[in-house]
């Protein structure tokens, strides 16, 4: 009897503890005793969860409760769980979202792309403001076959008398700016190989093998000066104006959107560049890289 009422009288010391009107007990991060951790979610790609830590990392050293659901996969697969909200936080690009959630668009440059985002944002899902940091998808070929076939643009391809083939993510075969969205679009007819490595060095290696003659490559992609390779141009807009930009869940409250904004205003693409870099060549994690980040920006 005296162990059980010695326990019953630790517990209450414990709720009375918890229910203090400590003034500092709800001042990190909003109101902590309502409200639950912000989950953060990222592609699967290893720029995008770059990004996704930057964001993570920032919360947490302001009191936020975190959690990381990293390296999702593609579009398709997360952007499910964004509308649910599953996921609270994720970094985008506008002009792919866009496609995805619109298809047919009339739009093109970049705040004319997150004007529409935001008008069409399913309910509970809010587009916060995009950074300037921009990461394109771009169609390259080396710069032998630029030069055999006199190559500067995707509307050059109809001077290409051969068979052309394509490779990228398996999802890329059925997205508008796809095989298809190239005959939409410019008339040229091309095939199609799925190489799963987001335009990584597997895909790089059937370019240059000449296994494909046409790779989807992030304009991001800190090994493109390395390579021998040109992008077409795309003069026709077939690829929107694609920055990154946040998607938040109603978990997100507005001190901590006002971080995500001033991380998306403080990053650009030569950063990004710069950060993917130190992914790549240096076999960095992407915590050490976003604390880096972080400390040089003076967060």
């Amino acid at each position: 009897m005296k162990r059980t009422l010695a326990l019953l009288t630790i517990l209450g010391l414990g709720m009375g503890a918890c229910s203090s009107d400590d003034p500092l007990a709800d001042d990190a991060g909003g109101d902590q005793g309502e409200s639950r951790a912000i989950v953060i979610g990222s592609q699967d790609y290893y720029s995008n969860e770059i990004i996704a830590e930057i964001y993570a990392q920032a919360l947490e050293a302001e009191g936020f409760e975190v959690e990381r659901e990293f390296r999702i996969g593609q579009r398709e697969a997360y952007v499910p769980d964004i509308e649910s909200g599953a996921i609270d936080l994720f970094p985008e690009y506008s002009g792919p979202l866009l496609r995805y959630w619109a298809g047919e668009t009339d739009v093109q440059e970049a705040s004319e792309v997150h004007r529409e985002l935001v008008e069409i944002a399913p309910e509970g899902v809010r587009v916060l403001e995009y950074s300037p940091a921009t990461d394109q998808d771009a169609y390259f070929v080396t710069r032998e076959f630029a030069e055999e076939w006199d190559l500067e643009s995707l509307g050059d391809l109809a001077n290409v008398t051969v068979p052309m083939t394509i490779g990228g993510n398996s999802e890329l075969e059925t997205r508008p700016n796809g095989p298809q969205g190239l005959l939409d679009v410019y008339g040229i007819e091309v095939g199609f190989t799925p190489i799963e490595d987001g335009g990584g060095q597997l895909t790089v290696n059937a370019l240059e093998a000449g296994d494909i003659q046409m790779a989807l490559i992030y304009t991001a992609d800190p090994k493109i000066a390395d390579l021998d390779v040109v992008m077409l141009e795309d003069t026709e807009s077939m690829f929107l104006a694609s920055h990154v930009v946040p998607l938040a869940s109603d978990n997100v409250d507005e001190q901590a959107e006002e971080i995500i904004n001033r991380i998306s205003a403080a990053m650009d693409t030569d950063q990004l560049v710069a950060l993917n870099a130190r992914s790549v060549n240096d076999q960095l994690p992407a915590a050490t890289i976003a604390a880096d980040w972080l400390a040089d920006q003076n967060f």
